[in-house]
């Protein structure tokens, strides 16, 4: 009998050079009050709930609306039917757009003015 092996969820890989530190925490702070705009133009067939924005994967053939969310004020996560999750837009940008964390950093600064 063989077994499934469990799908592992999306994590950022921890990046401790002070600078990308830098760069991440002025890029979240930036877009945190763009969430919403930003989530609704990256994913389809959005709905919301409460400070959810609910949705289908755009990475998978998702079916059901609401397995995949995203808090328009923290900016947390995650696809409930793969268990991929995430703490911020910049690790959404990056799972979206299948991208490094610092790329996507990069990418989400200059769609929200911040000059890194």
């Amino acid at each position: 009998m063989s077994r499934r092996r469990r799908q592992r969820p999306f994590r950022p890989k921890p990046n401790y050079n002070a600078s990308t530190s830098d760069i991440f925490r002025e890029v979240n702070e930036a877009a945190r009050g763009q969430i919403r705009e930003l989530a609704e133009r990256w994913l389809s067939k959005t709905r919301r709930s409460g400070d959810n924005l609910l949705a289908l994967n755009p990475t998978r053939n998702d079916k059901n609306i609401g397995s995949f969310s995203i808090n328009t004020r923290s900016g947390v996560w995650a696809d409930f039917a793969t268990g991929d999750s995430g703490a911020d837009i910049v690790s959404f940008y990056a799972y979206l757009h299948d991208t490094t964390q610092i790329e996507a950093a990069r990418e989400l600064a200059k769609l929200v003015g911040v000059r890194v």
